[in-house]
């Protein structure tokens, strides 16, 4: 038996020089690697062949501690030793510091993570879905940590123990009533909440529909096109089928008939007056793209072919929002949320919320989205069209 003992205890040494030994190559190895990838690179850890050798390297670090652990069990079974490493007991104690680490990276994310969230909403309708988010953050919070206290500390303090033995409760009516009826009261608060809330955004009057400033958006690859409506507040009709005549310049498919176009506005960035409301019409060109305006909490889809409506009213402006981020370079932007194509990331367009005064005074530096080329076209295409009508007449006397 010791001569056993002896062997044994010769070839784990062995085996664990050996492992020792490789680990120590493969160190080596991928340090060299890691060094030549970082190298050719602005900065430690910015390259997927970084992350992939480490990434590796932690797999076989795991691989070799598996194996000097199994040999370590089979010296125990040669010695005669029923029992070598207590895992039940081990995997309780790992449980528990899981639950440790775990609730602490819980509060890490919420407390470095959650400072990165985006600052208060600049719109009245965002208050209330902010509002909505925090209360579901709330219970959900609530629900998450008495669940994985439970379950991580149940697998530690019930790990298997030979002299126990498992309690078989099979059902319990009073236990079932509470744990249905309470998430179901929570679950109605929470959709509910969120119906009125969308009810309060969507569900909108004729008349404030009328008196809100009015903003056409078209959406194509890869740009946003936005024309405000003019003195008269009413945006003019556009068709599709107009897209591109009078000689290439009628990008939007305006519809000249409509006397409504004429004194539409053609901007380079969208200019909100504060306290005002704004209605959004959105249309697309192409493919499917979305209008997104995170500060504002708005994000609606822009439909080929037809209309979609957003309306909201800002309630801080541009300058405020730099001192209350402390950024003096603060702007507001709309996004497209939608993957839209490969130059996706262009769609991008400055916003603007400013004072009643400086938006009188920046209206009346705008342009009219129908120029005077358009005009001409549009006259030139109108004679042709009447000529060809008396041609027709004549032919057919």
């Amino acid at each position: 038996m010791d001569i056993k003992r002896y062997l044994n205890l010769k070839s784990l040494l062995a085996l664990t020089g050996i492992v020792g030994l490789s680990f120590q190559q493969v160190m080596a190895q991928a340090a060299g690697v890691a060094t030549d990838t970082v190298s050719k690179t602005d900065g430690l850890g910015k390259t997927v062949g970084y992350y992939l050798i480490l990434f590796l390297l932690i797999c076989v670090v795991i691989g070799i501690i598996g194996k000097v652990l199994h040999v370590y069990e089979l010296t125990k079974q040669i010695q005669g030793k029923k029992e070598g490493i207590a895992w039940n007991k081990v995997n309780g104690i790992l449980f528990a510091v899981t639950l440790v680490v775990g609730l602490y990276g819980a509060y890490w994310c919420y407390t470095v993570q959650g400072a990165q969230i985006l600052p208060e909403a600049a719109s009245e309708h965002g208050l209330k879905i902010d509002s909505m988010f925090r209360i579901t953050l709330v219970i959900t919070t609530i629900v998450f940590v008495i669940t994985h206290i439970l379950l991580f500390l149940f697998a530690y303090k019930y790990n298997y123990k030979a002299k126990r033995k498992a309690y078989y409760y099979p059902h319990n009516n009073t236990l079932e009533k509470y744990w249905t009826v309470i998430p179901a009261i929570a679950l109605t608060v929470l959709v509910l909440m969120g119906f009125f809330t969308w009810r309060g955004i969507t569900n909108i009057s004729s008349d404030q529909m009328k008196s809100a400033l009015q903003v056409d958006v078209t959406a194509h690859q890869f740009a946003w096109e936005v024309r405000y409506s003019g003195k008269d507040n009413v945006s003019g009709r556009k068709n599709y089928k107009l897209i591109g005549s009078l000689g290439g310049l009628n990008s939007l498919g305006l519809d000249l008939a409509d006397k409504h176009n004429y004194d539409d506005l053609k901007v380079t960035e969208i200019v909100l007056p504060v306290n005002k409301s704004v209605r959004f019409t959105l249309t697309s060109q192409d493919v499917l793209h979305s209008f997104y305006m995170p500060h504002f909490r708005v994000q609606m889809n822009c439909v080929p072919g037809m209309s979609t409506f957003f309306q909201f009213t800002p309630r801080i402006t541009t300058a405020e929002m730099k001192v209350k981020t402390n950024d003096p370079n603060f702007k507001y932007r709309l996004y497209c949320a939608k993957i839209c194509g490969a130059q996706h990331y262009n769609m991008q367009f400055a916003v603007r919320v400013v004072t009643q005064r400086e938006y009188d005074k920046w209206v009346k530096e705008q342009k009219p989205i129908v120029t005077d080329d358009m005009k001409k076209e549009y006259q030139l295409a109108m004679k042709e069209n009447v000529a060809s009508k008396e041609n027709k007449i004549a032919l057919n006397n």
